[in-house]
């Protein structure tokens, strides 16, 4: 397995994801995103004039995360359905035989093609949020007070989510692949919420759901510490007490650990572990 190899096939991965009409419909989505935001801040901005400053600031915060969820499920429909045809659509249609009848060794393809993926998530996560923040911030005067990490920790979700996906194009068709990733991230966002109201309720089994999806796949649990990064640690300390008690699931009482990153980075390297087994061992 070559760095040029892989470095090849990341190219040649970006420059087959700009051809696909999924990144004009991802594009298409954020801009319309953007632009609805931007309508909604300013209108929003009369309404919290109204209140104390810390008041302005959670509320900011809040329709902040609200929004840069909606960017999360964009990024997550726009890699999910990237990733299904980057190795099942290859292997339907016989490129990928063509490709691997040379002396290319198939963990190094899929290396190239994660590579690619991951830098066409992380390019749009950074592009899209900077530019809902400083849509905040001109409509709202709100900055984030941790605006790197948390694009960083939405970038990595990115990564988790492609990762899966690039496992299940492994071995179901490309569409099928996209759907499911997906569906397990809307549902683990679901559990998230569940475990949030029971952690509120005091209820530790009705908790305990929220926790054990978090680490089955942890795009919940990374979206949550992006939440955290992205709130005013004072004003969710002074104000948002009813609001945590309630469970909201667009604010974040504490940031990740560092056990949780390191697993985090652990579930990357399994999944894509395996899912190179998988691509090694399949007929083509």
């Amino acid at each position: 397995m070559t760095a040029r190899t892989v470095l090849t096939v990341a190219l040649l991965t970006l420059r087959e994801a700009a051809r696909r009409r999924v990144l004009l419909a991802v594009a298409a989505m954020t801009l319309a995103l953007l632009v609805l935001s931007a309508w909604g801040f300013s209108r929003l901005a009369a309404e919290l004039a109204t209140l104390t400053t810390g008041e302005a600031r959670l509320a900011s915060a809040q329709v902040l995360n609200l929004v840069m969820f909606g960017l999360s499920l964009i990024a997550a429909l726009g890699t999910a359905f990237l990733s299904g045809p980057t190795m099942a659509g290859e292997i339907e249609s016989g490129t990928a035989l063509a490709i691997l009848a040379r002396p290319i060794r198939r963990p190094a393809v899929l290396l190239g093609k994660w590579l690619g993926l991951v830098v066409f998530g992380g390019a749009f996560v950074t592009v899209s949020g900077l530019a809902q923040f400083l849509i905040v911030w001109t409509t709202l005067g709100y900055w984030p007070p941790e605006p790197v990490t948390g694009l960083v920790l939405l970038a990595t979700q990115t990564t988790v989510l492609l990762t899966l996906a690039l496992l299940l194009s492994t071995v179901i068709s490309p569409m099928a692949s996209g759907i499911v990733a997906v569906g397990l991230f809307g549902a683990t966002w679901v559990a998230g919420v569940i475990g949030s109201v029971g952690q509120a309720l005091h209820n530790e089994g009705v908790a305990r759901v929220g926790t054990v999806s978090r680490v089955l796949l942890p795009t919940d649990g990374l979206w949550r510490g992006a939440m955290h990064a992205l709130q005013e640690p004072s004003a969710l300390a002074r104000l948002a007490g009813p609001a945590m008690e309630g469970g909201s699931p667009f604010l974040s009482d504490a940031p990740l650990t560092p056990a949780y990153l390191v697993w985090t980075a652990v579930w990357i390297v399994l999944v894509f572990v395996v899912a190179a087994v998988a691509f090694v061992r399949r007929d083509l």
